[in-house]
């Protein structure tokens, strides 16, 4: 419990001092003009106060993966809560404010076009596609556990296709509708659902004294199948959400344009990262002290740990109130993937978005390959692995990508060295997802000796960390 206590102070003082500091490296300007007021158009770009546009960012980002990522992180043992802690600190948290506040300097500009202007048109037009495949991707991950869950709480004799027509139906209204109409207004009720989860399993550490492991009981490797799984790079790709995501600049971007002054940034961008982290220590401890209690949970699914804990600790009320926090979590996460997805195709085509057809025309094709992953999802016997794993590296690749588009921004547009601050986790991360690709047995790493793919993974991050430096230069001020 000591471990678990340190770890909350560091994430609380992390917000208070190295929060504080990501935002004089940024230098916001309190009287400058956003894109709120500048270009507001009744759907997109609509003013809205800061204590609303902090809960959307935090229910945008906080989906299954503080949740279920961190549960399956847990199972590496006690080295998932320094990554939560460090991560969320240094990579997350500056990966979000720095994303956030760059597309409102840029007209709320959606994450390809912040990759373009950074890395290159050849990376904007693949991050076009590769973004709303994510987005898809994100949509059938987070219906699929919220259908799940309903289902086996509340409506085991039903079918899960009937929860997955209704979650559907409501991002469908969500994608279209003005962000202020539906998103603006339901969101308080999931806040409140959310908040109350985590308070549940806080309040729960405080009853039952559970003996949560120790970082100082060691940081050796505790997964199940331990040999296939090394803790790098297999941990970081499950603890996504709560530490490092790339998912979430992309919903920086549609926050980006409400803010009505840029000062609201460190609490909407760096303060909701700091939130979802407590919220994956929170379940991250949870899920520890009950696979060290019983080993054989292990082989539980994210969402089926989610329900045993839930019943473990808890009365049917409040075990209730948990589920459907992590219900909200998912399906708050969502609703904004495939309105993002939306406003990207709209961007890349340049179509205006004030009409409801020109959003039909984009919707309605998005939602027909979100259906038929999840129809692969639910139907093939490991259809929802495959999705989350793919899912979970291509959130990993794209915050490899947004770190790397942030630190040529901050190179070319400061005189002193504050690139530093996202150069180490960009180059972090690409060492992350290139080691996965020859590390994991589900791509190159049944084929490759582990010690040739950590060597090549390695060559690949030092030359793209050359590139870097080669492409870029510090811009020189004009000393007239």
């Amino acid at each position: 419990m000591l471990t678990f206590c340190i770890a909350l102070t560091m994430l609380i003082l992390g917000y208070l001092i190295y929060g504080k500091v990501t935002e004089r490296v940024f230098g916001i300007e309190e009287n400058r003009p956003t894109p709120a007021q500048t270009m507001a158009d009744g759907v997109d770009y609509v003013p809205m106060k800061p204590w609303k546009l902090f809960l959307i960012q935090f229910l945008n980002i906080a989906g299954v993966g503080p949740i279920c990522g961190a549960i399956m992180g847990a199972q590496f043992g006690t080295s998932s809560y320094l990554w939560i802690v460090f991560g969320c600190i240094f990579g997350g948290a500056v990966h979000d404010y720095m994303s956030g506040m760059i597309s409102l300097r840029e007209n709320g500009c959606s994450l390809p076009e912040t990759h373009g202007k950074y890395l290159g048109n050849g990376v904007k037009q693949f991050m076009r596609g590769f973004m709303v495949l994510l987005m898809i991707l994100v949509g059938v991950v987070f219906v699929n556990t919220p259908a799940q869950l309903l289902q086996s709480q509340f409506t085991p004799n039903t079918s899960i296709y009937i929860w997955v027509v209704v979650i559907l139906a409501y991002y469908l209204i969500a994608t279209l509708l003005p962000i202020d109409k539906v998103i603006g207004k339901i969101y308080p009720i999931f806040g409140f659902l959310l908040m109350g989860m985590a308070v549940a399993i806080a309040v729960a550490f405080i009853i039952y004294r559970p003996e949560i492991p120790e970082v100082w009981s060691g940081l050796q490797n505790r997964h199940p199948q331990a040999d296939t799984n090394p803790i790098f790079p297999m941990m970081f790709i499950s603890i996504a959400c709560g530490a490092v995501s790339g998912f979430h600049a992309t919903q920086s971007t549609l926050v980006a344009r409400c803010m009505t002054n840029e000062r609201q940034g460190r609490n909407i961008f760096y303060g909701a990262m700091i939130v979802e982290g407590i919220v994956a220590l929170i379940w991250a401890a949870a899920a520890a002290y009950f696979y060290h209690s019983d080993p054989e949970l292990q082989t539980k699914s994210g969402p089926a740990m989610v329900g045993h804990i839930a019943n473990a600790w808890f009365p049917t009320a409040v075990a209730i109130v948990t589920v459907l926090g992590v219900i909200s979590a998912a399906i708050t996460s969502g609703d904004t993937a495939l309105r993002s997805a939306r406003l990207i195709v709209a961007d890349f085509m340049h179509l205006e978005q004030k009409s409801i057809s020109k959003r039909l025309w984009i919707a309605i094709p998005l939602f027909a390959v979100t259906g038929g992953f999840l129809i692969f999802s639910l139907a093939a016997p490991a259809g929802f692995q495959v999705i989350w794993q793919y899912f979970s590296w291509a959130n990993q690749l794209l915050a490899a990508f947004t770190l790397w588009a942030i630190t040529v921004y901050l190179r070319r547009n400061k005189t002193k060295p504050y690139y530093w601050m996202s150069l180490i986790p960009a180059v972090f991360m690409t060492m992350v997802t290139v080691s996965f690709l020859f590390i994991s047995n589900s791509c190159l790493g049944a084929a490759i000796p582990r010690t040739l793919g950590y060597i090549l993974a390695s060559v690949i991050t030092i030359a793209v960390t050359g590139l870097f430096f080669r492409k870029t230069k510090i811009a020189i001020p004009d000393q007239a």
